[in-house]
């Protein structure tokens, strides 16, 4: 979707100072220290006074396929809420009969750094029906994300240089270049984003959200939130617990580890990504004829296979090339599909190595990745709050390595990249976070508030969503025995769960488990099966299509 399709900023008498809406590069008005603590944790109400930020007045225009668009002015800094604003990108889709619609339902996509306009645009028909007739369906770039002031550190040829040059088997070298490579792209951060950046904290993406809610006339929020999207919804809990409706938290993160004891926080998600690879390398060698991929040792097979594409990239179409590094961050983010595209990893691993570029396991990242890799890492570097310690540091990240040797060594020793691999980045970053909200993570008196936590997840560790649900003053834990990651869309249980909760607010009793994971088909799929989700055999070239599946 083009930016003129969101409708153009309001126009009108008001005086308040705006961002620039896409990019800021100037490290004008914040400045970074050269050393000191991880930064400031921020009130339960933002110091500094001003009293309360104006509600914005969203002005609604056509957008193509029935969707509404506009744009939403909210302070940058909410410590000073009648200054300077940023606008973000809304969208909705409305109910068809209005007089009997319940409300607005807010979907909120993984990340951090998924677009929640695209993700309402790309996962609205694939939404139960109950879903579409009973709320207006609505979504939003969080600031510092696509279209509402994207953050930008390093630019597309620098990310692709470090690429590049990563190894899906580091040597002896790599912890000393990984921290490096940390500390340059902190630094491009202070050059190239450092006036957005101490404000893209999910302290303020939660008081953005109850903006958004006063603004689209809503009393109470109703809210479906997916990976680091339920990680939003349990601080919106926590800061405005009354003002809770609904909220599904599916594939949760464990709150207190991720914000305040990060290094807790990572090692499980190591773990949980190579368990799931691990098990699925089990699958392929007791079903070698469906996988295809390991002559009987796959384990061996993969080890090799990774190394002699480091020693021996392939050269791709488009002038770059693919080694061992490229195989590896693919399958960090494929494996989340669970059992159903295992097939399809052993067919991408055996043309992986036979240097057949068709895999899309020899695909490098594209600029579609790194303009999801940008806010991802800013925004977890001011969320979260590493110790300092460059020993500690490199005890954690080396442990880590060692721990999970199939996928771990390429995360934990290669550039700046995704969730448990910020470490080597976010100790070493410095300056205020007055967007970082540290607990409590209770929100108590809240309406009941439903957690979901699938057993193989690889990207949001099954724990994390029993801690998520026992630190709740009113959680409810839905468990889907699988592989994969997150559980609307995979579990025709699950889906009918999260839908009857939303609708008419009907809580699952406690102890529910849903176990109807679509198993592996007997032969390589060529095509996405019905019901399921194939993410790059599917999605293509859009590196970080966020989808929701379909069990119509």
């Amino acid at each position: 979707m083009t930016e003129q399709a969101h409708g153009p900023s309001r126009s009108g008498t008001r005086t308040r100072r705006r961002l620039p809406r896409l990019r800021i590069a100037v490290a004008a008005a914040v400045t970074f220290a050269l050393a000191g603590t991880a930064g400031q944790v921020m009130a339960a109400e933002p110091e500094g006074g001003g009293g309360q930020p104006p509600v914005p007045s969203l002005s609604w225009s056509d957008c193509q396929g029935g969707f509404e668009c506009a744009n939403a002015d909210v302070p940058l800094d909410y410590r000073d809420p009648q200054g300077r604003t940023i606008t973000l990108a809304v969208i909705r889709k409305k109910a068809p009969d209005q007089a009997r619609k319940k409300g607005t339902l807010f979907l909120q996509p993984g990340g951090p750094g998924n677009s929640g306009v695209d993700f309402v645009r790309n996962n609205y028909a694939d939404l139960p029906a109950a879903l579409r007739d009973s709320f207006d369906v609505f979504g939003y770039d969080v600031r510092g994300v696509g279209r509402s002031s994207a953050v930008t550190c390093w630019d597309d040829p620098t990310y692709t240089r470090a690429i590049t040059a990563a190894k899906g088997a580091p040597g002896p070298d790599a912890y000393e270049n990984a921290v490096r490579q940390g500390a340059a792209f902190d630094q491009a951060c202070k050059d190239n984003a450092g006036e957005l950046a101490p404000y893209v904290g999910t302290g303020y993406v939660a008081r953005d959200i109850d903006l958004l809610r006063q603004a689209l006339g809503e009393d109470r929020l109703t809210y479906y939130g997916r990976s680091f999207g339920s990680y939003i919804g349990t601080v919106y809990a926590a800061m405005f617990p009354e003002r809770v409706r609904a909220l599904v938290l599916d594939g949760a993160y464990d709150p207190e580890h991720y914000a305040n004891r990060p290094y807790a926080y990572d090692r499980p998600q190591y773990l949980a990504l190579d368990g799931a690879m691990s098990r699925f390398l089990d699958w392929c060698e007791a079903n070698q004829d469906t996988c295809g991929f390991g002559d009987g040792d796959p384990r061996a097979a993969f080890e090799k296979l990774k190394a002699d594409l480091d020693a021996n990239p392939v050269p791709t179409a488009n002038g770059g090339q693919a080694n061992g590094y490229t195989v590896v961050y693919r399958l960090m983010f494929n494996i989340n599909e669970g059992k159903v595209i295992w097939p399809s990893l052993g067919e991408a691993l055996r043309k992986a190595q036979q240097r057949d570029t068709t895999s899309f396991l020899l695909r490098p990242p594209s600029p579609a990745s790194f303009d999801f890799l940008n806010p991802n890492i800013v925004v977890e570097c001011v969320d979260k709050d590493y110790p300092r310690s460059p020993a500690l540091l490199k005890r954690q990240v080396t442990t880590n390595a060692r721990l999970a040797p199939l996928l771990g060594p390429a995360m934990a020793y290669g550039p700046p990249l995704y969730d448990h691999q910020h470490a080597t980045t976010c100790a070493q970053w410095t300056g205020e976070k007055p967007s970082r909200y540290a607990g409590s993570f209770r929100a108590k008196g809240s309406a009941p508030i439903l957690v979901l936590g699938t057993t193989g997840d690889p990207d949001t560790p099954y724990q994390d969503a029993v801690a998520l649900s026992r630190q709740l003053d009113n959680g409810r834990l839905l468990t889907f025995r699988a592989e994969g990651h997150t559980a609307f869309g995979r579990s025709a249980c699950a889906t009918d769960a999260v839908t009857g909760y939303l609708v008419d607010l009907k809580v699952p009793a406690r102890g529910t488990t849903c176990a109807d994971e679509t198993q592996p088909p007997s032969d390589p799929p060529k095509v996405a099966p019905p019901g399921t989700t194939l993410g790059e055999l599917r999605n293509g070239v859009s590196d970080r299509l966020d989808r929701l599946g379909s069990l119509r």
